[in-house]
């Protein structure tokens, strides 16, 4: 089984650019080391002939109809802009 010890974890901070309270280390360890060995005992599972799912629930997300349900705005907002082109808002560079 892989463990995790404070220098792992320190290490996986620091390459992270996270800063972790030093006290918590220990901690930080054991739920990393917890975490592994789920992974390792879920990694010797047998799954031939499982189905991949996309969901644990078998369901189907209703879906609506693809029809406009709002009032164009557009040309009203369009008189608000300080600057057009091509019926387009032009915005101040912000990226060089």
């Amino acid at each position: 089984m892989s463990t995790m010890d404070s220098d792992k974890v320190n290490n996986i901070a620091h390459l992270a650019r996270i800063n972790i309270d030093a006290t918590k280390l220990p901690e930080y360890a054991n739920s990393l080391s917890n975490i592994l060995h789920l992974v390792q005992q879920m990694d010797s599972l047998d799954t031939e002939g499982v189905t991949p799912m996309a969901h644990p629930l078998d369901v189907m997300q209703p879906l609506r109809s693809d029809a406009i349900t709002e009032k164009d705005f557009s040309a009203a907002l369009r008189k608000f802009a300080p600057r057009l082109e091509a019926d387009l808002f032009l915005v101040p560079q912000v990226i060089e």
